[in-house]
């Protein structure tokens, strides 16, 4: 079924004041050949600054760019969710895998925003999980709650608690991993969040829940709020999670087939969720079921 498209709306910033349209374009949103661009060109789908755009058109900073994509078919997604907790400020559901919670990567209505607005038309999301990670999506339903809880989400205020299972056997019990974060080169897409020494200080605190012969299962709590933090925290301990097909044993992109950061196979859980309500101030301990797929042979 197709979607209803989507108007992709840019303003020009000064560092490509000059460069002539199709150049920018093709550039700076390289899923799409120089051709292909033009092709689009052609078929009237690209406005600068309200008229019908050509290609050849020279950039001045402050334009307004939109790109109208006409509607197309998008990957199959699930079209379900659990919800976990709900009154009149709060929504929060437990996400499946392969759901996006927002558009992008070809993804419009088969997203979880998409699904719950269906049903909730005032609820936004406070934060985000990657499309194959599984649990807790907090929404809020006012403004009020919404300010109050972006302003503490990567605080102490807020605890949130996940479960993965992670390739190998850990050694000890209990990780305090301080890699930091940052961008690093990707082959397919420029470049990816990653372990990188001049990245963004990070911090996240795992524990063991269980061992396999070949699998560890911990609880990781985040003290910080950067992208992909647990996958790349835990990969840079020698752990990264089973079937990831991101992130090697230090953290860095996979050297042979690097996957892409939406792709799936790798079990992240966003299990636990503590705050004070931001309206009410009572404590809010929320809690979403594990999925399918956790090891749990044998506790520690």
């Amino acid at each position: 079924m197709l979607n209803r498209g989507y108007a992709y709306t840019t303003i020009i910033s000064s560092r490509y004041h000059g460069k002539t349209l199709l150049s920018h374009l093709a550039s700076r949103y390289s899923h799409s050949t120089p051709e292909a661009w033009q092709q689009k060109l052609n078929s009237g789908e690209v406005t600068l600054n309200g008229v019908t755009a050509t290609g050849s058109e020279s950039l001045t900073s402050g334009q307004t760019l939109v790109w109208n994509r006409p509607p197309w078919i998008e990957p199959d997604a699930p079209r379900h969710f659990e919800v976990v907790f709900e009154d009149p400020h709060l929504l929060a559901v437990n996400k499946p895998s392969g759901l996006p919670t927002l558009p992008g990567g070809g993804f419009m209505e088969n997203t979880l925003l998409r699904l719950v607005q269906d049903h909730t038309p005032n609820a936004n999301p406070v934060h985000r999980l990657g499309r194959a990670t599984t649990g807790i999506v907090l929404f809020a339903k006012t403004a009020q709650a919404a300010s109050a809880l972006v302003a503490s989400w990567n605080t102490p205020k807020v605890q949130k608690t996940y479960r993965a299972l992670a390739q190998n056997v850990a050694q000890h019990d209990v990780y305090e991993i301080f890699t930091p974060i940052g961008l690093v080169p990707h082959p397919l897409i420029g470049s990816v969040w990653a372990a990188n020494p001049s990245g963004k200080p990070s911090r996240s605190l795992a524990k063991v829940i269980s061992r396999t012969t070949s699998t560890t299962t911990f609880e990781v709590s985040l003290c910080s709020g950067r992208p992909h933090q647990i996958r790349i925290h835990l990969a840079s301990i020698g752990h990264p999670l089973v079937g990831d097909p991101l992130y090697d044993a230090t953290g860095q992109p996979l050297k042979d087939h690097p996957g892409l950061p939406g792709d799936g196979g790798y079990f992240l859980h966003a299990q636990f969720l503590k705050f004070h309500h931001p309206i009410t101030g009572e404590q809010i301990h929320l809690e979403a079921a594990l999925p399918s797929g956790f090891s749990l042979d044998r506790q520690v």
